[in-house]
């Protein structure tokens, strides 16, 4: 077994190289902001992923601050970590200037014990600096970024990160974690100039630092670099790629339309076992539609909580979600109206409707046109639900019809019916078949 602890200080070469050292190693990673490489894994379902989200007892959320460089907060912040028995952290990643930063903070705070660690200081000295910290020997440290991992100093309670607009997420995160570790309030300082003066990738890193500041957030903000560094290259080296040029969804729905199509193709051999389980021909339906689907303004007035309960709608797979989502829906918000009693109906004629090899469905001017799989080579057409719609329309030829016509995406099969003048009298007919 390959145990690979902070696992974002690894590159994908370094764990590539690491896992030749024995054939079929089983790896655990341990990390508190997965790469986004290694989270898109685990997004995919190509490997497991694990949350710890409770906290030890007694910690308390770290408090961040983003601030300029101003000396008087600097000053105050410190002053009042060293009153009430506490240490400092001052991160300054520039070792040819971080004596000039310690000389600042001695000049504002004359009476704090001022000192200096980096990685170019011999190791026995740096060693010895470390230990009189954990001491409590003095009460500021000037660092570099070596602090930032697997350091436990329960008294250091007051962090600064100076320039963090040039950290990643994943470093940011790290080093706020430095503090709060014991049941003291921690504060967390990230020291960046204006805005206006950022790159946009800078801006948005610091913004979701701010905004997840909760115990075991890591997962949150790593999902945030996912999005605003891309997912990587799933076979290659990269770490991260280009996933927000199409956003997240849409890369998602592409690289699992891969993944189905190469089950279905070069490696059906392998996923012989697969083949037992009742086939999806179509994946997603769009459907348009005339008819008011939709959640009241009336009924829900608050805009968030219709976005949240249309998003959950979407995610609901069967009968008994649908069923208990309609219970949920009448208990906070009163009897259900004729819209949004469409708006679930409508749910199952999708359901209906991928079952039965629909692409796409129009639901307009008393008609309902149902388009068929676009490829004319697809499983479905020799398929036995295929047959099925084939002599229901043979022995219905009074309330349906279906025919080719030509579209700009070529030739495609349409079934179409007639007087449907309402989404109840459309689940009913596909309910028929």
């Amino acid at each position: 077994m390959l145990i690979v602890d902070e696992e974002q200080k690894f590159g994908v070469a370094v764990k590539d190289k690491l896992k030749t050292i024995k054939e079929n190693v089983d790896t655990l990673t341990l990390t508190a902001t997965p790469i986004p490489r290694t989270l898109q894994f685990s997004l995919m379902a190509a490997r497991d992923l694990s949350v710890i989200s409770t906290p030890p007892p007694n910690r308390h959320p770290i408090e961040s601050n983003v601030i300029r460089f101003n000396q008087e907060v600097i000053r105050d912040a410190i002053r009042y970590e060293i009153q009430r028995g506490g240490q400092v952290f001052f991160i300054h990643n520039r070792i040819e200037n971080i004596k000039e930063v310690a000389g600042l903070l001695q000049r504002l705070l004359p009476d704090a014990k001022i000192g200096i660690g980096h990685g170019q200081m011999d190791g026995k000295k740096l060693e010895q600096l470390m230990l009189s910290f954990i001491n409590n020997e003095f009460d500021v440290l000037v660092s570099t970024t070596i602090v930032e991992s697997g350091l436990d100093v329960p008294n250091a309670n007051t962090i600064f990160i100076n320039n963090a607009n040039n950290f990643g997420l994943s470093d940011l995160h790290q080093m706020r974690g430095r503090v709060g570790r014991s049941n003291k309030k921690a504060f967390c300082y990230f020291i960046t100039p204006p805005y206006h003066n950022m790159t946009d990738e800078a801006r948005k890193r610091i913004q979701a630092i701010e905004l997840f500041t909760d115990l075991g957030s890591g997962i949150n903000i790593a999902m945030k670099d996912l999005e605003i560094r891309g997912a990587g290259d799933l076979l290659g080296g990269e770490q991260s790629g280009f996933i927000n040029d199409i956003g997240f969804e849409t890369y998602q729905k592409i690289l699992n339309e891969t993944i189905e199509e190469l089950k279905e193709n070069e490696f059906k051999e392998l996923y012989k076992s697969d083949s037992k389980k009742p086939k999806e021909f179509v994946k997603e339906i769009q459907m348009d539609t005339d008819f008011e689907i939709l959640f009241p303004d009336d009924y829900i007035n608050i805009i968030s909580e219709r976005l949240s309960l249309y998003h959950q709608l979407a995610t609901l797979k069967t009968e008994e979600e649908l069923h208990k989502f309609e219970l949920e829906l009448t208990d906070r918000f009163g009897e259900i109206p004729v819209q949004v009693e469409d708006l679930l109906n409508s749910v199952r004629i999708k359901w209906l409707a991928k079952k039965l090899g629909i692409e796409r469905l129009i639901l307009k001017q008393s008609k309902m046109i149902g388009y068929f799989i676009a490829n004319q080579q697809s499983e479905f057409y020799q398929s036995p639900k295929f047959t099925q719609v084939l002599q229901f329309v043979q022995q219905n030829t009074a309330i349906c019809t279906m025919k080719e016509k030509e579209t700009k995406n070529g030739l495609r099969l349409l079934l179409t019916f007639n007087q449907v003048n309402s989404i109840n009298k459309a689940l009913a007919l596909l309910q028929k078949i």
